[in-house]
């Protein structure tokens, strides 16, 4: 298996969301269904997070197949330079380091 440290972690203990959930199902208790509706605003962040974090890599994705298209199409113009877009895009594309754990992406 690969090391991959830059795949972000999740944030919410799914087990723990879970077994709160099918709690509240077999036993609606008071206290059950209560501890199931306190992960909502936790699930609800994670989905913030997530969203701007596909939102980033969408964007980063994006410029990158300009340039790689660009100095495709620079090559075949016969331009002198054309991986100078490409290298201008890596040059500007600025390196990501996730958060913290627990710590939502800025």
């Amino acid at each position: 298996m690969t090391n991959q440290p830059h795949i972000p972690r999740p944030t919410v203990d799914q087990e723990a969301v879970r077994t709160h959930l099918h709690a509240a199902r077999r036993k609606p208790t008071p206290a059950a269904v209560w501890t199931a509706v306190a992960d909502i605003p936790v699930l609800l962040a994670e989905v913030d997070r997530l969203t701007r974090l596909l939102s980033r890599t969408r964007w980063d994705f994006a410029d990158l197949l300009a340039a790689a298209r660009a100095t495709l199409n620079a090559d075949q113009d016969g331009e002198p330079d054309p991986l100078g877009y490409l290298r201008d895009a890596v040059a500007e594309h600025r390196a990501w380091n996730p958060p913290d754990d627990g710590e939502p992406a800025a």
